[in-house]
């Protein structure tokens, strides 16, 4: 059987009643991360959100600070930390801090965002996203590396910034490129960085993560290729039967399997979605994201959908196992990141299927 290291993403609550305590809500995902540390499990991760229902993590080095010193080998990152709301020397320093105190532990997740009415609300550009983007990560990079950062960009100016502290990880934390298009691609095997994906069918994904590869290996970088993390849907019962009784109703609702855009509470507000029913403005009708919102589309509205096309896998931990190794012939990634909170299913159900996973899966690609 072929080594994949397994990561947990977790919402941390995204779905909890809005009246529940949050501080209860952290402690529990805390000890959630415990049991992962103990189980063996490669790497923790979470998703910053802002201005959204689900943004209970809208400081991730503050809950990942939370988690280091809660757990001991787990490594821990967000996937994705959103590069345009922030400034990038504290952001630098910020993570940098970050992976002194969980003494190397930290994996750098970067993406730009791609709902349009969380720029509204907080006055930034959502077309000039991706150039903010790639002038902040350029910074961070030169704030981990050097010991002055004197800039001058577009967006930021620093002139001679003294960047501390220096990450633990050396020259800096492993660096991850949530991608989607080809141009993202592009620029993460151009940077020699790692890579990340989510929301398409495992033959569209399969087809990307090749693209990336050639594309690196016309780039002539040294050293190994980077890593590839594909993250999924999962749920584990003690029998198929069982596994699929519980996930359908879950899997497609409309906060289950796919991102619920369009509606929900962001549409009752003033600003709502923006000025796309998709979410994404006039980046909305780009060709890659109209097919990835049909993707999304028929996953809301089949269960049969969700299992063919690798967007959520359902079934025993032996099933599990044999569906993991078809999809890792197929895409060649080396991080599988599970999703066990599908929508709103029950916590205990959610709970039975991670510890499954844990007790089973797991220890099967070591």
């Amino acid at each position: 059987m072929t080594r994949i290291d397994f990561a947990l993403w977790d919402a941390v609550g995204g779905y909890s009643r809005r009246d529940e305590n949050m501080a209860d809500v952290y402690d529990r995902h805390i000890r959630l991360a415990q049991d992962l540390d103990e189980a063996g499990w490669h790497s923790y991760f979470v998703i910053e959100h802002q201005n959204s229902p689900l943004g209970r993590i809208t400081s991730p080095n503050v809950f990942l600070t939370a988690v280091a010193r809660a757990t001991r080998t787990i490594r821990i990152g967000a996937m994705m930390w959103q590069l345009p709301f922030y400034h990038p020397i504290r952001l630098a320093q910020d993570v940098a801090m970050l992976d002194q105190l969980s003494r190397g532990r930290v994996e750098f997740g970067t993406g730009i965002g791609v709902h349009e009415h969380e720029f509204i609300r907080w006055g930034v550009d959502f077309y000039q996203r991706a150039a903010m983007a790639g002038e902040v990560l350029d910074i961070v990079k030169m704030a981990w590396t050097q010991d002055e950062v004197t800039f001058k960009g577009k967006y930021f100016t620093f002139d001679e910034a003294l960047p501390q502290p220096k990450p633990f990880q050396k020259p800096y934390p492993p660096i991850w490129a949530a991608v989607h298009s080809d141009p993202a691609l592009e620029f993460a095997a151009k940077n020699n960085y790692h890579v990340a994906q989510n929301l398409d069918t495992d033959a569209v994904i399969a087809r990307k993560f090749d693209y990336y590869r050639k594309v690196w290996r016309e780039c002539n970088h040294p050293g190994p290729m980077p890593r590839v993390f594909l993250m999924r849907q999962v749920h584990v019962a003690e029998t198929d039967a069982k596994a699929h009784e519980e996930a359908k109703q879950f899997l497609v609702a409309r906060e289950g399997g796919a991102v619920p855009v369009g509606g929900g509470p962001i549409e009752k507000t003033r600003i709502g979605w923006g000025n796309h029913a998709r979410g994404m403005g006039r980046d909305s009708e780009r060709p890659d994201d109209k097919a990835r919102g049909e993707t999304m589309r028929l996953a809301r509205e089949s269960y049969e959908y969700n299992l063919d096309n690798g967007l959520a896998i359902v079934g025993s931990p032996q099933t599990v196992i044999e569906k993991l190794e078809a999809a890792k012939e197929l895409i060649g990634f080396d991080i599988f990141c599970t999703n066990h909170e599908i929508g709103a299913m029950p916590a205990d159900m959610v709970s039975n299927s991670i510890r499954l996973f844990s007790k089973h899966v797991v220890p099967a690609f070591r």
